[in-house]
């Protein structure tokens, strides 16, 4: 959390937790070569730390976690290596949840190894080897934009709030543009748009509800698609993840055509490139709507042009 900016602090994501317990499989595991040649029994607890919210709410597969595609992944690395560890083991277990399986809602694991035949050379019940391992934060990009009432406030009042919540680290913010209106209605007044760059240890759809938290703040109301609004944040990225969820589309599904997105994006930061599409300065020298860009007023916490 970016605590500099004053706001007032929002709580971190609840993460609740999906177990998947006594996935078995014969690996040959060990520092005897006794172990690595003939193998035993090993057994894997894996506890899945993710907000199981949204997914709940709607009955959507794709907002949670599809833990027989996770059993199948540890069952894989239980029989594969060998390792002389069952550290190693349970190391490889996590990180491949957290990172190979490709899917960001999973937030922390925890991984339990059970060894029962491990040669002690005593009668013992079992071994175990637990581990708990956090996901690595992730680069997004959010836009913000707003066309009613004190707009500089709105942006401003987005930015703090942003920045003051646990799990959301603001790194940098690009320039403030003045912008005509693109589809709705006609006769609504200029957006002020910009863009910013934040490091989180959220899920993407934990980003989500705080980018929709910053919009009631601002006391948004959907009222007409595209029409006039007090605050408008969207996510555009979330590091390399993918998504055609309904309620989350990412990359966002219009950016690469939108040049007020684009403008203050490339202003910031000149060689990034939007997943997908390629770099954001080709884009923005084919969009439409790059035409109707101004510089828009210094906005306290915003680049400057």
């Amino acid at each position: 959390m970016n605590a500099e900016r004053g706001g007032p602090v929002v709580g971190p994501e609840r993460l609740d937790r999906i177990e998947v317990t006594g996935i078995r499989a014969w690996g040959h595991h060990g520092v005897l070569e006794a172990e690595t040649q003939l193998g035993q029994q090993f057994l894997a607890d894996i506890t899945l730390h993710l907000a199981t919210g949204p997914a709940g709410r709607t009955d959507a597969l794709s907002r949670t976690v599809n833990y027989a595609e996770v059993a199948h992944a540890v069952h894989e690395e239980l029989t594969g290596g060998p390792h002389a560890l069952v550290e190693t083991l349970a190391e490889r277990i996590a990180q491949r949840i957290l990172t190979d399986t490709g899917h960001p809602l999973v937030r922390r694991v925890g991984v339990r190894i059970h060894k029962p035949a491990a040669p002690v050379g005593l009668p013992v019940g079992d071994v175990t080897v637990s581990i708990q391992r956090d996901a690595a934060g992730v680069d997004a990009v959010l836009a913000l934009g707003t066309n009613l009432g004190d707009r500089a406030r709105h942006l401003h009042g987005a930015l703090e709030l942003l920045a003051g919540t646990d799990g959301i680290e603001v790194e940098w913010t690009a320039p403030v543009l003045e912008t005509a209106p693109v589809g709705g209605p006609a006769d609504q007044g200029a957006f002020l748009n910009s863009v910013i760059g934040v490091r989180t240890s959220l899920g993407p759809f934990g980003l989500l509800e705080a980018a929709q938290r910053a919009e009631h703040a601002a006391r948004r109301e959907r009222l007409v698609r595209w029409g006039p609004r007090t605050l408008d944040v969207d996510v555009i990225t979330y590091g390399d993840w993918t998504s055609a969820d309904e309620a989350l589309v990412v990359p966002h599904p219009r950016a690469h055509l939108r040049a007020f997105v684009l403008a203050p994006w490339h202003a910031a930061r000149p060689d990034a490139e939007l997943p997908g599409h390629g770099p954001i300065g080709a884009l923005l020298a084919t969009a439409e709507d790059r035409e109707g860009l101004r510089p828009g007023p210094e906005v306290e916490g915003y680049g400057i042009l």
